[in-house]
């Protein structure tokens, strides 16, 4: 089989890898747009969940991923001036440059091309038995056959930018800083020895507010490093390496398409699906797609029904991690609910943002609720069992069904 790989993220280049393994005769060739090493990005995060598949389906890249990740078993939240810690899941991070490394080296030594500095134009597709559109949120495949896909893209409400810092964080650091405009909060984890991944993220008045929507990189990152100089250390904030006249200020936007197959081009990764970074499930997604879609065209020896064998896994599987994502993105943007709790309780409630009972349950009550479910099995069901009721009937309602 012939397989051109539309952009060499971590779904394309660990897509190839895989297909190379099943079958060493296939043509696989990775088109990636820019230069090589030239990647954008700080810091992924992952969990053990992943990892093991990844030693599932290649063991040799697995054990390379897991040497370069750095670990974490806590959680930190700095309210103010009050700060609470707690015991979580075993957390990963490795820096996106050098997982895209790991990945390009292992898809290389199986034989797969990889064409870097090399667009490919939306219009003139590749001759090929399969082509991945694998160029992300902004696909230009994908947007060329968006009513073919039936590609939606709802915005979020609040401001965010992804900055690096060379303070090494030992767990999963949340802080949350009160301005006369209203709280500004970051999330940071550490990816390396020498640097971690800092999110900053404010309502859209708190943005205007402090000046931030007006302000160039440079005035923006000094204004950041202040308010959040207590659990920065004095180490600096980092933003794009290009630099620019504007700091990079996004709204994050939640992408979902109606199929994901066209005849022989197919989505994978964040061309067919995003989820809210407060999840930090990205790239795990990617990966799990690449791992679907490998196993979907071996077992089927017809395309179309490989195809769709795959998205039909793929979109179950992503049933529970959207709703996730959904319920994530709206407790940070209905922060003003949780954040005058106390931080034990606040923190709390931090870990439980995923779920679709909340918003509709008095904040302290529903901790109540939550501490006397951990001591009672009968209450775990009934939390179990509520929290998807909820969530249906607000879908039902909001979409006029």
């Amino acid at each position: 089989m012939k397989v051109v790989c539309v952009g060499g993220g971590p779904a394309g280049l660990y897509l190839s890898i895989l297909l190379k393994l099943r079958d060493p005769s296939h043509d696989i060739t990775v088109h990636e747009r820019d230069r090589e090493g030239s990647t954008y990005g700080w810091g992924v995060t992952y969990w053990r969940g992943l990892l093991d598949k990844l030693h599932e389906h290649d063991p040799e890249s697995a054990r390379a991923i897991e040497a370069s990740s750095v670990r974490w078993n806590e959680g930190v939240a700095h309210v103010g001036d009050l700060t609470t810690r707690q015991p979580g899941d075993e957390g990963h991070g490795i820096g996106r440059h050098r997982l895209l490394e790991i990945l390009a080296e292992r898809a290389r030594s199986l034989g797969v091309r990889l064409e870097f500095d090399y667009g490919i134009a939306a219009r003139d597709l590749p001759a090929a038995d399969l082509v991945v559109a694998a160029d992300g949120v902004n696909s230009a495949l994908r947007t060329r056959y968006a009513h073919h896909f039936g590609t939606r893209i709802d915005t979020g409400r609040n401001r965010y930018i992804w900055l690096g810092t060379s303070k090494v964080f030992d767990a999963f650091t949340f802080a949350f800083v009160e301005t006369d405009h209203g709280w500004i909060w970051c999330y940071g984890y550490g990816f390396g020895p020498e640097a971690s991944t800092c999110v900053v993220e404010c309502a859209p008045e708190t943005w205007t507010g402090l000046g931030l929507d007006g302000a160039d990189e440079a005035e923006g990152l000094i204004l950041l490093e202040k308010l959040f100089a207590g659990v920065l250390d004095g180490h600096p904030l980092i933003g794009r390496p290009s630099g620019g006249a504007g700091a990079q200020w996004l709204n994050f936007r939640t992408l979902t398409n109606r199929t994901w197959h066209r005849g022989n081009l197919v989505l994978i990764g964040d061309a067919a699906h995003t989820t809210h970074y407060s999840i930090g499930a990205g790239t795990t997604l990617a990966l799990e797609d690449a791992m679907a879609l490998a196993g979907a065209l071996h077992e089927q020896p017809v395309l179309s029904q490989a195809l769709f064998q795959y998205e039909q896994e793929r979109r179950r599987a992503l049933l529970s991690v959207q709703s996730a994502a959904r319920h994530s993105a709206r407790w940070y943007e209905d922060l003003p609910r949780y954040i005058q709790l106390p931080p034990q309780q606040m923190f709390a409630l931090l870990g439980q943002r995923h779920s679709p009972l909340l918003p509709y349950v008095p904040p302290q009550l529903y901790y109540r609720i939550d501490r006397a479910a951990t001591r009672s099995e009968t209450l775990r069901r009934l939390k179990r069992w509520l929290g998807p009721k909820v969530a249906r009937t607000v879908h039902a309602r909001t979409s006029g069904e």
